[in-house]
Parts: structure tokens; C-alpha cells; sequence
């Protein structure tokens, strides 16, 4: 098949390029310059320079393309702050391109006849409802109102959904993807949330009860080939097959990381340092089930828990 991949050097892009030209496909891939284009070329793609907010652009890349299947990984995570009271600002240009991106990829697909469209959305903790069960499938509503920090956030990861999954002729296919790990990732040994977490500056919070699910990066690479190759259109969580509280897999990790055990603050003492929506975090959202991916699309992760990917794959 011939593939286009909006956003192909971005952490999970960059991984699903060389897998897809190494299973025959012809694969096309955006970056935004001229030297993200070359990088693309040496992932063994055809690169192309994309501005993803320029409806023109986006039109011209994917004509050029003629793809069979678009995959749409835009988002602008480098520069994020780590302030959970900051969470929508933080996701304001990620925000952006699940809006406006989006929309400019889909008009551009049904102008050239595509026939299958793969899109980025995400199902680690916060989007999902939070009250009943502790593990929520695909049938499960996302969360009402996840906080007045995360707000523009949801609104923007609602816009993907809908708007994927309800294209005219298309078939689309939403991957909830969950908290990513691995090398070139935040939490890596050498990232940000890695470099956090072993000098003990992420605390458990009101006894960390809210359940998070993980995915290591090379294993949401994998489930994004499966989803382009097969599977009825629909949202699929991608996630690990072990959702765990912050109590369970926080201290783990920072053993893991070789750090310090992390401090644990009550809720209270937290809740000014870190939002209503940071305090959700730790305390009441809830994981994702991966039930329907590994049916449905005939995927499985490699690293089935977050155990063994944190002990062996984190980088």
C-alpha cells in the first residue's frame, strides 16, 4: 500500500516508518522543514515538507502522496513544562493540530480518494470516566468535564474522534494510545519525567489510587501497523494488558531508575501545587483495557506489564 504519515519524525512517526517500509509498504511521511524532510529519507520513506495548519499545504502533500492510507501523528510535545495547572497550554499547539490539522487531513484524504484514515488520540488515564469501574473499554464515555485545566485538551481529542470516525467514505480508525515509555521519550533514563521521577519530584498524591495504563513506544508502533493492515473502523485503546495505580508502578519505576523513593503528600498539602486536574491524576482517573485491539486488530504488546518495560525497555 501506499501510506502517508503526517508527522513522521515525531517519537511514534519515527518508529513506524522504518517498520512499515520493511513490510513492502511505499511510505510517505511530513515534516514541517527541510531537515526533517531528510530525516524522513533516511528512515527509508519519501519525505515531504508539510505546514499541517495550511489547508493548501496539506492538500498538496497528500495529492502528492496519492496514499492509500493516511496516518495522522501530528502533535508538538517537546517543550511541555511539567505544571499540571498548566496542562491546556502546555497542549495548546497539540490542541491545534487535532483541530485544525485534522480537518485539513481529512478534506485533503476524501479530495484524493483515500480509503483508510489511522488517527492519534489517547487513553492513559485522564479522558476516561471517573467513576465505576477502574478499567474502561472503547463503550465506556470519556469524562464530562476533566477540569478547567484540561478543558481545550478534551475538546480537541473529542474533534479527532468524531470527526475520524464519522468521514464520509473513509474508514476510520482512532488509536487511544496510552502513557508512552521507552528510548526518545519523556520517560526514558534519560528524560524528563525519567530525570523527575529519580530525584524523587513526583510525588504520590492522596494515596495514588488513580489507575494509569501504559504503552511502550516500539509496542503502539506495532498496534498503529496493525490498524493501517486490518481491523474494522472504530477507537481502539493501545494500551498494555496491566492498568495499575500511581502507588503501584510510581516507587517501582524510581527502583527501576535507580532513584529515590517517591515523597507522598496528602491531598491536600498537593492540591494548591498541582490543580483539582493534577490531583485526578493521582487520586480518581481510571486505566484503559486493550481487550479489543489484541481481538480485533490481532495485536498483542510485547510488554505485556509495565513491569517488565520499565526493567527492560525504558532506554
Amino acid at each position: 500500500m501506499r501510506i502517508f504519515i503526517a508527522g513522521a519524525t515525531g517519537a511514534l512517526g519515527s518508529r513506524l516508518v522504518p517498520l512499515l517500509a520493511e513490510a513492502g509498504h511505499e511510505v510517505f511521511g511530513s515534516s514541517r522543514n527541510e531537515a526533517g524532510r531528510a530525516a524522513v529519507d533516511a528512515l527509508g520513506a519519501i519525505g515531504i515538507v508539510m505546514d499541517p495548519l495550511d489547508a493548501d499545504s496539506v492538500r498538496a502533500a497528500v495529492a502528492e502522496a496519492k496514499p492509500d492510507v493516511v496516518v495522522h501523528q501530528l502533535t508538538a510535545l517537546s517543550a511541555l513544562s511539567g505544571n499540571m495547572k498548566k496542562w491546556d497550554q502546555d497542549f495548546a499547539m497539540t490542541n491545534r493540530l487535532r483541530i485544525e490539522g485534522t480537518d485539513h487531513l481529512i478534506a485533503a484524504a476524501r479530495e484524493s480518494g483515500v480509503r483508510r484514515f489511522v488517527a492519534q488520540s489517547y487513553g492513559g488515564h485522564w479522558t476516561n470516566e471517573r467513576a465505576g469501574g477502574w478499567v474502561k473499554t472503547e463503550d465506556d464515555p470519556l469524562v464530562a468535564d476533566p477540569g478547567k485545566e484540561a478543558r481545550e485538551t478534551l475538546r480537541a481529542i473529542k474533534h479527532v474522534e468524531e470527526v475520524v470516525t464519522a468521514a464520509p467514505g473513509i474508514e476510520g480508525v482512532v488509536l487511544r494510545y496510552g502513557n508512552f515509555y521507552g528510548p526518545g521519550n519523556a520517560l526514558s533514563r534519560d528524560g524528563e519525567m525519567g530525570e523527575m521521577v529519580r530525584r524523587a519530584k513526583f510525588p504520590v498524591v492522596g494515596g495514588g489510587a488513580g489507575v494509569w495504563s501504559w504503552i511502550h513506544i516500539d509496542d503502539a508502533a506495532a498496534a498503529t501497523v496493525a490498524a493501517i493492515e486490518r481491523g474494522a473502523a472504530g477507537i481502539y485503546n493501545v494500551v498494555d494488558d496491566d492498568p495499575a495505580p500511581v502507588a503501584e508502578w510510581l516507587p517501582y519505576l524510581a527502583e527501576q531508575l535507580d532513584g529515590k523513593l517517591p515523597m507522598r503528600l496528602p491531598a491536600w498539602l498537593a492540591r494548591p501545587l498541582i490543580g483539582q486536574f493534577g490531583l485526578a491524576l493521582m487520586t480518581t482517573v481510571r486505566g484503559s483495557s486493550n481487550a479489543k485491539a489484541k481481538r480485533e486488530l490481532v495485536w498483542a504488546p510485547r510488554y505485556t506489564s509495565w513491569r517488565e518495560g520499565f526493567r527492560t525497555g525504558i532506554g
